[in-house]
């Protein structure tokens, strides 16, 4: 019998956020194809056991899911932050950055945020034919939604807005990333330069993928935002990205979708305590917390200790990496 082709998929996360990993996985197992196998590996630094007992249980069979500490391969990493990370993130964002080293037979995988559901077969996200880019994804509504990210994007990164892309959903060219020494060329940055991001990863991503990129439909990373140009007849994947939180707020666009699968997880109480207790202190800290971003982005671009200031046109192949 032929062994069925396994599609492996990568989140990163803390035990803030199993509750809306349950509910991804929820969507993702529900709407998955029979024909292949998936194996979910959760890269973390450290969760509690019975958060993973609790995950575990979703496993079924065709459907693995593992867990994979992290913690000391990106602990020299980290010590080495002196701008920091906003405190609406954790480090586990850096996680993919590192997919290429942890799993080195590896040719290709997804990477996908925890605060997303998916309402079809994730294997035709996985089979994008990606070429010798690095990397399929996504262009980013939030940044093209924006004039100072926008400005920020061209200005501080050399990336034009409409090809910045948003790098919670990932198709990963695994056997390029290692050619390309991408992780290395990461490492160096964040220890020589570690410059000031509105996004960390994603903004060290868009520089060091550019002109290697796959553009994939938007319906794979569609934001709750609204967007006449474009039909739910395309809608494969929302990510309910920034603080478009359906456990916080109501009447958020793609809500239902959300609530849907959240009735599956055993986290559906927790959730709803959540959004019930969520006050108008958090929200108005969330308000502060979006225009902080833009007048960050709007410092950055003032400074010339930039992406686009400091590194030389094909930096990487003057210095040895």
């Amino acid at each position: 019998m032929k062994s069925k082709i396994e599609i492996p998929i990568f989140f990163s996360t803390d035990d803030n956020y199993i509750p809306f990993l349950t509910v991804a996985l929820h969507s993702i197992i529900e709407n998955a194809s029979k024909e292949y196998d998936y194996k979910v590996i959760v890269l973390n630094s450290g969760i509690t056991e019975k958060n993973i007992s609790e995950i575990r249980k979703l496993g079924n069979g065709n459907f693995k899911i593992e867990f994979a500490d992290v913690n000391e391969k990106i602990n020299h990493i980290m010590s080495e932050l002196t701008n920091g990370l906003r405190d609406y993130y954790s480090n586990s964002i850096y996680y993919r950055i590192f997919i290429p080293s942890l799993f080195p037979k590896l040719k290709k995988a997804l990477y996908l945020d925890a605060d997303i559901v998916v309402i079809d077969d994730i294997s035709k996200l996985y089979f994008e034919d990606l070429g010798d880019n690095l990397l399929g994804a996504i262009t980013d509504d939030v940044v093209n939604g924006n004039e100072s990210f926008k400005k920020y994007s061209d200005l501080v990164l050399g990336v034009k807005p409409e090809n910045y892309f948003n790098s919670g959903i990932l198709v990963m060219n695994l056997d390029k990333f290692r050619d390309e020494n991408i992780e290395s060329k990461f490492v160096h940055l964040l220890n020589t330069y570690n410059f000031d991001t509105i996004a960390p990863d994603q903004d060290y991503l868009n520089y060091l993928c550019k002109g290697k990129v796959k553009y994939i439909h938007k319906g794979w990373d569609k934001m709750p935002i609204k967007d006449d140009n474009f039909s739910d007849e395309d809608l494969h994947l929302i990510h309910y990205n920034m603080f478009q939180k359906p456990w916080h707020y109501s009447d958020v666009l793609y809500e239902d979708y959300f609530w849907q699968y959240a009735k599956k997880s055993q986290f559906y109480d927790d959730l709803e305590e959540m959004k019930r207790l969520y006050s108008d202190e958090q929200k108005m800290l969330d308000d502060a917390a979006g225009i902080d971003l833009v007048k960050r982005s709007e410092r950055i671009m003032d400074s010339k200790a930039t992406f686009e200031n400091v590194l030389e046109d094909k930096y990487f192949d003057k210095i040895k990496i």
